[in-house]
């Protein structure tokens, strides 16, 4: 059902950014086990119609699998009042619409049975936590097998949901707080560290008319904002996972908001060397360059 051979798996809510995070290990040579889909950008439905919608349009095989549907504990609150609907902005092209949307194994059954028999075993969790936070209540001998989360969320500064929050931790703040509390080795890429990332329209490489219209409807995100220039949020993470760039990390112990108020979901990170979370404190100037690389020469069949 999955590559065993592959020591990755990918854990998302299926916006823009996660299909470049993928786009971006598949350019670089990098497996991916399987693919588990949450609610966070849009709804669990929308991701799995993103999901399938990208399979079409760029050739992608792993197997998929349907997790969270809503938080542990919060109400459902999702991206799409600044993403709309699909979870995913545009300048006119869209993913492909699948004719039906079929009833997709289950995320937890999915990483139990990979976690069996992968090497050293690596997830890239790009959206809410809570599909891990169930995997650690309901199978959680597979859950120790764990080696390591890189999880872009969290902010060591202001977040980008609220003031105080992020939006992949403030989605479901006691998933976070769950897997932050595990022991499992949790590696963060944070907003701040992903600030240091931006793109503007000079930087936009020559795309399939999808990935330009996906990557500019990501942009104008920035630009209706009047900023010049858009943070890297996922594709950062993808090149901390695989080592595409040296990415400095700092041992932190890591706090999670998880009481009603303006800081619901806030992160604050303090110096520890005994940790097993450790925060994303810098990245070098060519981060930008390797991430754009993965969609200027993508295998979309979209013209």
């Amino acid at each position: 059902m999955f590559d065993r051979m592959s020591n990755i798996w990918v854990d998302t809510d299926f916006g823009f950014d996660d299909l470049w995070a993928i786009l971006l290990l598949r350019r670089n040579g990098i497996r991916i086990a399987g693919i588990s889909l949450t609610f966070g950008n849009a709804t669990l439905h929308q991701a799995v119609a993103n999901a399938l919608g990208a399979r079409a349009a760029y050739s992608l095989s792993e197997p998929l699998f349907a997790g969270a549907e809503r938080p542990m504990v919060r109400s459902l609150e999702t991206a799409e009042r600044i993403l709309g609907a699909p979870g995913m902005r545009s300048r006119g092209e869209v993913l492909p619409v699948p004719s039906s949307v079929p009833v997709l194994p289950s995320a937890t059954d999915g990483m139990s049975a990979w976690l069996r028999v992968a090497q050293e075993p690596a997830i890239l969790a790009i959206g809410p936590l809570t599909n891990i936070a169930q995997l650690l209540r309901q199978a959680p001998e597979a859950a120790q097998k764990i080696a390591r989360i890189v999880w872009m969320g969290g902010s060591n500064g202001p977040g980008n949901h609220s003031a105080a929050a992020e939006f992949n931790c403030l989605a479901d703040p006691e998933a976070a707080e769950a897997v932050a509390g595990s022991g499992i080795p949790l590696d963060v890429v944070d907003l701040e560290l992903c600030r240091q990332v931006t793109f503007g329209s000079e930087d936009m490489p020559e795309m399939t008319r999808l990935s330009a219209d996906l990557l500019g409807g990501y942009l104008d995100i920035a630009l209706e904002r009047g900023r010049s220039s858009m943070s890297v949020y996922d594709p950062v993470a993808a090149c901390a996972i695989a080592s595409l760039v040296p990415i400095s990390f700092q041992p932190m112990a890591l706090e999670i908001c998880t009481a009603d108020g303006p800081d619901y979901g806030a992160t604050r990170f303090f110096c520890d060397e005994s940790s097993t979370i450790r925060l994303a404190t810098a990245c070098p100037p060519e981060t930008k360059t390797v991430c754009l690389a993965a969609l200027a020469q993508d295998h979309a069949h979209v013209p």
